[in-house]
């Protein structure tokens, strides 16, 4: 196991430093401008539903204000209480407000001052990860984005499943990190981030396990395409596989077309100067080690789609044997273009019990108590 990465040297002062309202103001009069301030939907309508509960009560103690002199009855200072408590919602939901009008300006400061772009706010993130197709109500909140050395985002993001009262919000942060060609979708679950089983919002069929040499099974469950166990073995090679333990053990990791996605349950663009230091780490650890991936070929394209493969092929064979791809064709033939097969392109996903036990365990529970 290689030593753990230090964190890169990045400027964290604008997340702490003292601000300028007037500017505060300022910058978030231009993402208004652009119709992009961040809010969420949740917060909106928190702020819409303060705002009614306010004005019900003041007409509630108005209507019953003067009967406080002439009738001292309980009536009129409930009044009161349910004014007191409108004005604390209120007071709360504007401070929560003037907190994240203050915490997008830091960001985008933060982001500029180490070479990186900001933005507040985007619906539907067109990303292949497993996070971004469930639900609905998608938005991606608080982006960092930077070009080099390769391109990457930090966000945070969140979907709506269910409806009505058993809605439920899903916050994730993540990091998207993009690749120079397309990858077989492999998962690594990370076993130290796990509760009462796995925490990632989908399964994968069981026969797409495969261990791996050393303690990294003890670490992270890794789910790769059946017929593909060769080439995870030639992505994960040692050195790889000990900068994820180091770097990002507690982060689940997929690899799906040309990206690779680091997802955690906690915020991952954050005022925390630490949850930099932490994902900057893992990031820059991991993707110093990408080189290999780059020659990865997928001979299976050939099969596919012989004639079109060969005409986007190259001639260009393996430098020496410890470069040679897993399935290389023999020197002087064509060797396959970037790109992924059908059969590795996605995870078969597996069914999930645990809700439908729950259900029925609870329907059962139902029908077993209403028959005392």
């Amino acid at each position: 196991m290689t030593a753990p990465q230090p964190a890169p040297s990045f400027d964290a002062r604008p997340l702490t430093d003292p601000v300028d309202p007037r500017a505060v103001s300022a910058f978030n009069t231009e993402l208004r401008s652009r119709g992009a301030t961040g809010l969420s939907a949740t917060t909106i309508i928190a702020v819409v539903v303060f705002g009614l509960v306010f004005v019900v009560a003041l007409t509630f103690v108005g209507a019953t204000m003067a009967s406080l002199f002439t009738d001292r009855g309980s009536s009129s200072f409930v009044g009161l209480g349910i004014l007191a408590a409108a004005g604390v919602g209120i007071t709360i939901a504007v401070l929560g407000l003037r907190r994240s009008r203050v915490a997008r300006y830091r960001l985008d400061a933060f982001a500029r001052a180490n070479g990186m772009a900001y933005e507040a706010k985007v619906a539907n993130p067109a990303l292949p990860g497993m996070l971004f197709g469930l639900g609905r109500s998608r938005e991606a909140t608080d982006l960092v984005r930077g070009t080099q050395p390769r391109f990457v985002e930090f966000g945070n993001y969140q979907y709506t499943t269910g409806s009505g009262k058993n809605s439920t919000t899903h916050r994730w942060g993540y990091v998207a990190v993009k690749l120079d060609v397309p990858l077989p979708n492999i998962v690594l679950d990370a076993k130290g981030n796990n509760g009462f089983g796995s925490n990632l919002p989908a399964s994968f069929q069981k026969e797409q396990r495969l261990s791996l040499e050393g303690d990294f099974d003890q670490y992270f469950t890794l789910y790769c395409p059946e017929g593909y166990e060769r080439d995870a073995l030639y992505l994960f090679t040692p050195d790889i596989m000990a900068r994820f333990i180091d770097n990002a053990a507690e982060l689940d990791v997929e690899i799906v077309d040309d990206w690779l996605f680091l997802y955690t349950q906690r915020r991952a663009s954050t005022l925390d100067p630490a949850t930099w230091a932490w994902l900057f780490g893992a990031v820059g650890a991991v993707i110093t080690k990408l080189d290999q991936w780059e020659r990865w070929r997928d001979e299976r394209l050939l099969l596919e789609n012989p004639t079109a493969a060969a005409a986007a092929s190259s001639r260009v064979a393996p430098q020496s044997a410890s470069e040679r791809l897993p399935f290389a064709p023999p020197a002087g033939l064509l060797s396959p273009p970037p790109g992924v097969a059908h059969e590795g392109r996605r995870l078969k996903r597996s069914f999930q019990w645990v809700p439908i036990v729950f259900v029925i365990g609870f329907a059962l529970f139902w029908f077993w108590s209403r028959s005392f």
